[in-house]
């Protein structure tokens, strides 16, 4: 399989500084989007499989929508690959990354699968996920039923790192959205990607991750956001970027698929799929939806171009929509860097009594060095306010744990057995968010975000009562000390064990983190 990119564009910006001290130049451009025709969300599909499934609103509340979560890393994986199979008129799929590998090629055959039995697909892809897919994509789009666009592209498609030297501040701006919608009736929407580590394959690293699947009103909310993206500036006909197919290359691809479903990697999601029964009990009307009221919070695709006001960002509107908290409230945030003004924000809450509970990586399980590096700046400030903080361990547990051992790298670049991936809020257990929002700069001010807000007290419970029960187990609580350091407790089979440092990492791992920190960067992470 390909070599995959870094999940976060901050990852490129020492190649390129090291590019441009060797002279370097990036001067390729993009090309005009003359001629690209506009297309919305097929709409007229009540009367598909999919939409007589989920005619399931209760009575007296038709302004509501359903949604069940899928916490299940090869459920999450199914639910996908059945809502692709059960798709009769359309499928629109959004991310940010997209793997050549197992479980990314396994969604390409369902999706191509979808495509030859006359279903119309649209695929917009972010271009700084898809590493190696530029000759799979150009089969797709040359499908008679299949339209690719990427997303804030790379204009050098060899080298792409070479685009930073010239266009530094719109390539640093990514769409960080995630979306995968059949007949605009049923829609997957949190903080996956497509790849191993987001369900449950990973060699090197598996993802702690959330979705929501959800029918009714906000799978046409979650339409529209795709329409807006789908036609803005920023989305390029991939035929206008990647070279052009060659004359066998279906051959070779479908050649490339069966192998991939032939291999054992393939069998337990194969196997998976087989198994789950996701359409037919919804046909049946088996699954118990929660149903309550959603909003779509999303930004606006300008925000890649720099045009987007304050108030118009998925900040302002995530605030708006989930309200202040009055008792308690759950954070978790695989990326979290509050800043001076976020911090502040968050040491309010417990000064008016609400218990503030923040989840994110530990320094031994985070894939991003440099993000905890300026986490790691504000860790006694909050704790002094009374904010309590967790931080996920390294070690593999829950549905990944009787998973063969994954080997751990010692080199600093943070790949771990066990990341943080979801990006989930619950407040007062009454209410809740799911989607792709980080607390930090990146999501903030940078990057494309979207999810959905749910007022749901069974959701809200979920998420924090998961964290009342795993937290002991699954994370560090980070706690000062009398005199002011920190320390970082682990609850044992034996009673508390205490560690002065980061625990589970080497000298030279804290040491080259703490120089991490001090680089200027803080606003582009």
């Amino acid at each position: 399989m390909t070599t995959r990119p870094r999940t976060r564009p901050t990852g490129v910006i020492p190649l390129v500084v090291l590019v441009a001290a060797l002279g370097i130049g990036g001067c390729a451009s993009l090309p005009p989007l003359d001629g690209r025709i506009a297309s919305t969300a097929i709409t007229d599909t009540a009367g598909t499989r999919l939409g007589r499934a989920v005619e399931q609103a209760p009575e007296g509340r038709p302004e509501q929508s359903g949604q069940i979560p899928l916490s299940d890393p090869k459920k999450a994986f199914a639910a996908r690959v059945l809502l692709a199979r059960a798709a009769e008129r359309s499928l629109d799929v959004q991310y940010y990354i997209w793997h050549r590998d197992t479980t990314g090629l396994l969604m390409l055959q369902e999706l191509w699968n979808a495509a030859e039995r006359g279903v119309r697909l649209r695929m917009l892809l972010d271009d700084n996920g898809i590493g190696g897919l530029d000759p799979i994509l150009a089969v797709f789009d040359d499908h008679p039923n299949i339209e690719v666009r990427i997303f804030n592209p790379f204009p050098n498609r060899g080298f792409k790192p070479l685009g930073f030297l010239t266009q530094f501040k719109r390539l640093n701006r990514r769409m960080h959205n995630k979306s995968f919608t059949a007949d605009s009736q049923a829609t997957i929407v949190g903080g996956r990607n497509i790849g191993n580590e987001y369900f449950g394959a990973g060699q090197e690293m598996v993802f702690a991750d959330l979705d929501v699947l959800a029918i009714g009103e906000i799978a046409a909310s979650v339409s529209e956001q795709f329409d807006l993206y789908w036609n803005s500036e920023s989305a390029y006909p991939a035929k206008a970027i990647v070279a052009a197919p060659k004359p066998n290359a279906v051959a070779e691809l479908e050649a490339q698929f069966a192998s991939v479903r032939a291999s054992s990697e393939a069998v337990e999601y194969v196997e998976e799929v087989r198994s789950t029964r996701l359409i037919e009990d919804l046909v049946e009307r088996k699954i118990r939806f929660d149903w309550s009221p959603m909003q779509l919070v999303r930004d606006d695709p300008a925000k890649t171009l720099d045009r987007v006001e304050e108030s118009d960002l998925v900040l302002t509107h995530l605030k708006e929509a989930i309200g202040p908290a009055e008792r308690e409230l759950d954070i978790v945030s695989p990326y979290f860097v509050p800043r001076k003004g976020g911090a502040k924000t968050l040491s309010a809450y417990p000064e008016r009594g609400v218990r503030l509970r923040i989840v994110t990586n530990s320094l031994a399980a985070t894939d991003s060095g440099v993000v905890h590096s300026k986490y790691a700046r504000y860790r006694k400030e909050l704790l002094k306010t009374g904010i309590r903080l967790y931080e996920l361990k390294r070690e593999a547990t829950g549905p990944s744990a009787n998973r063969e051992k994954r080997r751990t790298k010692g080199d600093g670049s943070g790949s771990s057995s066990a990341s943080l991936h979801a990006k989930t809020i619950s407040s007062d257990r009454s209410r809740a968010f799911v989607g792709s929002f980080n607390l930090d700069p990146r999501s903030a001010h940078l990057n494309t975000e979207m999810g959905l807000v749910i007022q749901s007290p069974e959701l809200s419970e979920t998420i924090s009562s998961v964290l009342d029960r795993t937290l002991p187990d699954r994370a560090y609580e980070v706690r000062l000390t009398p005199s002011g350091g920190l320390e970082w407790v682990e609850q044992g089979p034996q009673g508390e064990v205490r560690y002065g440092h980061d625990p589970k990492t080497g000298f030279f791992k804290r040491l080259f983190n703490r120089i991490l920190g001090w680089l200027p960067i803080e606003s582009l992470l």
